[in-house]
Order: C-alpha cells, then sequence, then structure tokens
C-alpha cells in the first residue's frame, strides 16, 4: 500500500496560487481550487452590490448571480497579495455596469483567511 501525504499549501502559497489566478479574471477557479466546504463571504452591511454568504455553495451562487447582472467590464485590476500570519489581502478595482446600478466603480480591500491550505473567508471593505 502507497502511503503518500499531502501536503497542506501555506498562506503564502495560497495566496501566490490566488494571484496567479486573479490576474487571469479566474475567480471561479479560485473558489473550487481553494475555498473550504464552510467558507463565509462577508461584504459591508447594507451594500447595495453584495450579501453574506456561508458554505461552498452559497458563495458560489453568490458570485454567479453578480457576474449575471454585469453588462460591460470596463476595468478590473487586483495588486499582489500581502500576506500575514493566516491572512492575505489584495486591493481590487472594478469598473462595470451592472444591472440594476448602472455603471459603478468599486474599489475595495479583499481579506482572505487561510486555515490548512483553504479560504475559509473572505472580507471584502469598499
Amino acid at each position: 500500500m502507497l502511503d503518500v501525504q499531502t501536503r497542506v499549501l501555506s498562506t503564502e502559497e495560497v495566496a501566490a496560487r490566488f494571484n496567479e489566478l486573479a490576474q487571469q479574471e479566474k475567480w471561479f477557479e479560485i473558489q473550487d481550487e481553494f475555498f473550504a466546504d464552510n467558507v463565509k463571504s462577508v461584504d459591508p452591511l447594507k451594500s447595495p452590490y453584495f450579501g453574506y454568504a456561508e458554505g461552498k455553495v452559497a458563495v458560489r451562487q453568490k458570485g454567479e448571480d453578480f457576474v449575471k447582472r454585469i453588462q460591460a467590464l470596463h476595468k478590473a485590476y487586483t495588486s499582489a497579495p500581502i500576506v500575514t500570519g493566516n491572512y492575505f489581502a489584495v486591493a481590487r478595482e472594478l469598473d462595470i455596469t451592472v444591472q440594476p446600478h448602472g455603471r459603478i466603480q468599486i474599489r475595495e480591500i479583499m481579506l482572505y483567511e487561510v486555515k490548512d491550505g483553504q479560504i475559509v473567508l473572505e472580507q471584502f471593505f469598499y
């Protein structure tokens, strides 16, 4: 019998791979690769764009629902991650036309918590 241990990625390694995918706008691939089953997604209270979701399926649905409403992408930028402890953060800028809000600009800090090589929390500040 072959005993193969799977190495758990460090926060730095998760952040590096996250950055690689984010630069390609592959957000659902990030979710597939790194989101824990019990992941939480938190937006600011009273956000007109997003809300709170818990669980990998619900967080995925939150993202899919928003993407379906995007009519045009004018600009998207994601900074390189800053890593400390079990957390990393990126700056994100979006200029999009989205129903029912029209053209909007979102400038945000996206904070991620990593446990055992998986993202367990994403929190957005804008």
